[in-house]
């Protein structure tokens, strides 16, 4: 089994099932590590920006070691299969190099079957017929993404980019109407009170 096929298994392990969206987050989240990064971040040294919350991210947060937590993942939700990578220069406030990824990636074209039974898959069908071929075509189309050369897959763009600034830690208040705390950089302030978010929303509400 050579190094993409065991992430593939690791990142399995960790998302929960195979599909072809995570065989996506594994080729980009080695190429990325090729390009940029000799290796998986060890701490906040790459930031990854990701334009959809697909299975790819999960792959993608276990091998370069991207995460929300740390605040080096970053979720812009636009629905395209793109993804940047800053590499964090020595210093705050300067750019870093950067490798914006876009999937160009187009799977094996889908036989009559194949789409008769995706659209009975779609539609609700669940019998053992449906379900095997489904499982059939996910298996051909991952196999197709993790044999596929780089460039069949992606289109690359190259960039000097600047990263948000590391974790810092902030200081907590309570919201003066729920009582929970929040971030004293996340609160609103409203009829003179600190509120958090969800409980602005609710007082700037329309009402009848």
């Amino acid at each position: 089994m050579d190094g993409k096929h065991k992430n593939l298994k690791s990142a399995a392990a960790f998302h929960g099932h195979t599909c072809p969206g995570l065989a996506i987050g594994v080729r980009v989240a080695g190429l990325a590590l090729k390009e940029i990064f000799r290796g998986r971040a060890q701490d906040e040294e790459i930031v990854a920006i990701v334009e959809n919350d697909s299975c790819a991210v999960d792959a993608i947060q276990l091998l370069t070691g991207c995460t929300l937590g740390k605040g080096n993942l970053i979720l812009r939700d636009y629905g395209k299969q793109v993804y940047t990578f800053i590499r964090r220069p020595a210093k705050e406030g300067l750019t870093g190099e950067a490798l914006r990824v876009s999937v160009d990636f187009r799977g094996p074209e889908e036989t009559p079957r194949e789409k008769e039974m995706w659209g009975r898959f779609s539609g609700g069908d669940r019998s053992e017929e449906v379900l095997k071929a489904v499982h059939a075509r996910r298996s051909k189309k991952i196999k197709a993404i993790m044999e596929a050369a780089d460039e069949e897959l992606f289109s690359l763009r190259r960039l000097r980019m600047r990263p948000p600034c590391t974790a810092r830690m902030l200081p907590s208040v309570r919201c003066e109407k729920c009582g929970e705390k929040m971030m004293e950089t996340k609160m609103s302030l409203f009829g003179g009170r600190k509120l958090c978010r969800p409980c602005f929303e609710k007082e700037t509400s329309c009402r009848d």
